[in-house]
């Protein structure tokens, strides 16, 4: 973790707060960020884990915040742990805003920045529809979770997908709720290239007929190619994903995904940014967008195989709003 600098601030004080600093989309929303605070006149200092999960160097980091007087903490909250800091964080008057996923205890945050993460599923889904046509009512699908604890993200992308794809999710706030026959199981992949090879075997040998694989993240999504080439099956299922970091873009246009929701990290913290320089000039805080209990960043489905009714961007552009 670097430090406040002991010297007066030359703006106002705020915080960005990552679970590490070596992830592209965490790294992206640290340029964001950035250069928002510079138009802003914010300044901004910036902390990270070592580790996804490593939340006590999150902790420190908050209530160094705290103690320096910073005007807003821009959080992706590495778990739980970090919920007290942050409520004695807001106590303090600090506006506290997480990013890309929202805390368990809404008490901890005064908002959240971040993806429809339902709509990115959503969008996966029924461009899968689309694209089988007729045959969909015979699909055999794979779904590629993260793993089994139901993370707000996970259920948000997986449900959603069902959803666009016509499948009837009685419970959305869990996933494996639904009885459609044509789901052949959900496996976790871990959202890593490993866990989504062995997943996509786990459930090829369950059925080997699998035409559609729904993959909670594109190095999920690499995984399963993998097997499935192992496989000799590359060709006969179609792969869908959520991120739209450049590895995954160059991924839809050679042909290994099919489409892919792209979300826009830098966006969530260059808002967060405005958001605290407003609050520090008038006391207002953001509000969510209509009909969400969040502020919603934006997400567009990319393909080069567009499909009639949903709409969608090629590689082109979505290579030119990537991040990684």
């Amino acid at each position: 973790l670097t430090g406040f600098a002991s010297a007066a601030f030359a703006g106002t004080p705020a915080c960005l707060i990552t679970k590490n600093n070596t992830n592209p989309f965490f790294v992206k929303m640290k340029e964001g960020a950035t250069a928002a605070a510079t138009a802003a006149g914010i300044d901004l200092q910036a902390f990270a884990g070592e580790k996804d999960g490593d939340a006590a160097p999150q902790i420190t980091a908050i209530e160094n915040c705290v103690a320096a007087g910073a005007k807003g903490i821009l959080i992706t909250a590495s778990n739980v742990s970090v919920v007290p800091a942050l409520k004695a964080a807001r106590a303090a008057g600090i506006l506290v805003i997480a990013l890309d996923t929202p805390l368990a205890d809404p008490e901890a945050q005064d908002m959240t920045f971040a993806t429809d993460n339902f709509e990115a599923g959503t969008l996966i889904g029924q461009w899968a529809l689309a694209t089988m046509g007729d045959k969909a009512k015979d699909a055999k699908i794979a779904m590629l979770d993260i793993n089994k604890d139901n993370i707000s993200v996970d259920v948000a992308r997986d449900t959603g997908f069902l959803k666009g794809f016509g499948i009837d999710v009685p419970d959305l706030k869990v996933m494996g709720s639904e009885k459609d026959a044509r789901v052949i199981g959900h496996e976790s992949s871990g959202a890593n290239p490993e866990g989504g090879q062995k997943s996509m075997e786990t459930l090829l040998a369950k059925d080997p007929d699998i035409n559609v694989v729904y993959t909670i993240n594109e190095p999920a999504a690499e995984g399963a190619y993998a097997a499935l080439k192992a496989a000799g099956k590359e060709k006969q299922a179609i792969i869908v994903s959520v991120d739209g970091g450049c590895p995954g873009i160059k991924s839809v246009a050679s042909g290994v995904i099919g489409a892919t929701s792209q979300q826009y990290p830098l966006l969530m913290a260059s808002k967060g940014i405005e958001a605290i320089a407003a609050f520090a000039k008038d006391g207002s805080k953001p509000k969510a967008s209509e009909g969400l209990s969040f502020f919603n960043t934006g997400v567009n489905l990319v393909t080069d195989k567009p499909a009639e009714g949903v709409k969608s961007i090629d590689t082109k552009e979505g290579t030119a709003k990537c991040w990684g």
